[in-house]
């Protein structure tokens, strides 16, 4: 028998068997018969070493055109097998599969996410740098390093979480950060002037949860120090923060307050948008929801950090995240915000 008598032997018997074949199993047992390693087909192409060069260029055009027609039919029987299971299943079940399929919605970011994002973005193009630190921290830094020794009384409006550890460093014990102006002290210790950084980042608090407190919330903290800035460079940044965030037509209000950290201090706050500067439950019956709080890096940080404040100045700011989008779409309660509730989230 020639091998051009093999070869259409071959597909005579390759076409019936793959027509009875009903199934995967078979399916793959008649490729493994007839394109498989050790396939009449591969002993066909193996054979032809015994041949002249011009019949090996005849049978073996023959033999390739062959192999490319097996696979093209295996995948047509494949595609076949497939549709009639997925019919003989559907009718079934009484699923009318002709129907179009249950949209899955689309995720989307979390609301506090976004307006992270968002602030960053406002603050880089001021010209800041967005840097992170570390949520476990040291005592030093949270406290001793911002002007907040031992015994001051800043620290129990805080409500620390301290952490257990036999873990010491100098002498100073570790807790949960309770805002991220650390990384004001962390950054000028290994940078010199000028520094503009925002700090974005998770804070906790040992606190009762209410419309306006949880125990874990997001910060942005902000520093700029160099020679020559004055607190009208601390008020100009947050004006246009504000401008640029909850628009021209929202007021906004600076007044003095104390933070161990700076000197002067400020508090900014905007005003109401739920009740529009008329007093309601979210914002105390004031008018204005305090947004955050700021002022004159205080220069014993400086110093503290070899920095000369008879040479350079600077400011530092810190806001909640979460009370951004409360203002500026008049949520008044910041617990909504971890609820899960899709009815609430998908606004956003």
């Amino acid at each position: 028998m020639s091998i051009s008598q093999k070869l259409e032997e071959i597909r005579k018997a390759a076409t019936t068997e793959l027509e009875a074949a009903g199934d995967a199993k078979k399916l793959e047992e008649w490729r493994i018969r007839y394109l498989g390693k050790k396939s009449r087909l591969n002993e066909v192409l193996r054979s032809l070493s015994r041949l002249s060069l011009d019949e090996k260029k005849t049978v073996g055009a023959a033999a390739n055109r062959l192999k490319v027609e097996l696979e093209e039919w295996l995948g047509q029987k494949e595609r076949a097998v497939r549709r009639d299971r997925m019919e003989a299943s559907a009718a079934e079940k009484g699923i009318d599969i002709s129907l179009p399929g249950r949209p899955f919605p689309a995720g989307r970011l979390h609301p506090v996410t976004q307006v992270y994002r968002e602030i960053d973005a406002i603050f880089t193009s001021m010209g800041f740098e967005v840097v992170e630190g570390p949520e476990v921290e040291w005592d030093y830094y949270n406290f001793e390093a911002l002007n907040i020794p031992a015994e001051h009384p800043a620290r129990d409006t805080m409500a620390t979480l301290w952490i257990d550890s036999e873990e010491k460093d100098n002498g100073k014990t570790r807790l949960l950060r309770t805002h991220t102006s650390p990384m004001q002290v962390r950054v000028m210790e290994q940078k010199s002037p000028p520094v503009r950084i925002v700090v974005p980042g998770k804070v906790y608090r040992y606190e009762a949860t209410d419309a306006t407190h949880i125990p874990m919330f997001h910060q942005l903290e902000g520093l700029a120090v160099d020679k020559g800035i004055t607190l009208a460079d601390l008020k100009g940044t947050l004006y246009e923060f504000a401008c640029r965030f909850f628009g021209k037509d929202r007021r906004v209000r600076f007044r003095c307050d104390y933070f161990p950290f700076v000197e002067p201090g400020v508090e900014m706050a905007i005003e109401c948008a739920v009740c529009k500067g008329d007093g309601c439950r979210l914002c105390g019956n004031s008018g204005w929801i305090e947004i955050l709080g700021a002022g004159m890096v205080h220069p014993r940080i400086l110093e503290r950090v070899g920095i000369d404040p008879e040479v350079y100045t600077g400011f530092a700011f810190g806001m909640g995240i979460e009370r951004m989008p409360m203002l500026r779409y008049g949520i008044d309660d910041i617990r909504l915000f971890y609820g899960s509730d899709l009815r609430f989230l998908r606004q956003f």
